[in-house]
């Protein structure tokens, strides 16, 4: 079995994963919106949320574990012992995902491949690779031909003024601000370099 990062605290990860079996991860609206809120619940504790994107059958996040001091101060702990393994809080949310829809399908089964892949991030240019990376992915899939035209990315937030829980600042200025962030988004990327490195 191959191999995956071990999930650390302040290191930033890539975290990704396909459904099994050539199911769909998300068939409707009502799944997109729910998913996000399962992952309100279970990740914003542990991880703060750069950039992301779910599609039909796959979705990439972009990822800082937080310290273990946000950790604690956030889940009320006053220790370690009282935290989970950091891949349980994914895994809890992939597991509460599946039952809601597999009920609302009426199906069963899996429905996300184990375990689910994580590639430390370890630069800033890296980061800006994998935020231009999980943008683009939709246009990659043949959804789109613009990141603004897809409704499940988190591009639209960092074209926007609206308040949100992401990164916004960060990351412009990971692009130096938003019209370079804009600019660069129109380029085309190299996928399959980043691809290689991503070992997708």
């Amino acid at each position: 079995m191959r191999q995956f990062e071990q999930l650390e605290h302040s290191q930033f990860y890539h975290i990704y994963n396909h459904a099994v079996g050539g199911r769909d991860l998300f068939q409707d609206s009502n799944n997109y919106e729910y998913f996000l809120k399962l992952y309100d619940k279970y990740i914003s504790a542990v991880a703060i949320t750069y950039a992301w994107v779910l599609m039909k059958n796959h979705f990439h996040l972009l990822v800082r574990i937080r310290s273990v001091d946000e950790c604690l101060n956030l889940t009320g702990f006053q220790n370690l012992s009282g935290l989970k393994p950091l891949y349980q809080y994914f895994s809890n949310l992939f597991n509460a995902y599946t039952k809601a829809y597999n009920k609302y399908h009426e199906t069963s089964g899996a429905l996300f491949e184990r375990p689910f892949k994580r590639k430390l991030i370890d630069s800033e240019d890296y980061l800006r690779q994998v935020v231009l990376y999980i943008h683009n992915n939709p246009i990659h899939h043949g959804f789109c031909t613009h990141p603004l035209e897809y409704p499940w990315s988190s591009y639209l937030t960092y074209i926007s003024k609206k308040p949100t829980k992401l990164e916004r600042e960060a990351v412009l200025g990971w692009f130096e601000d938003q019209t370079n962030f804009m600019a660069v988004h129109e380029q085309k990327i190299e996928r399959e370099e980043i691809e290689q490195w991503l070992e997708l």
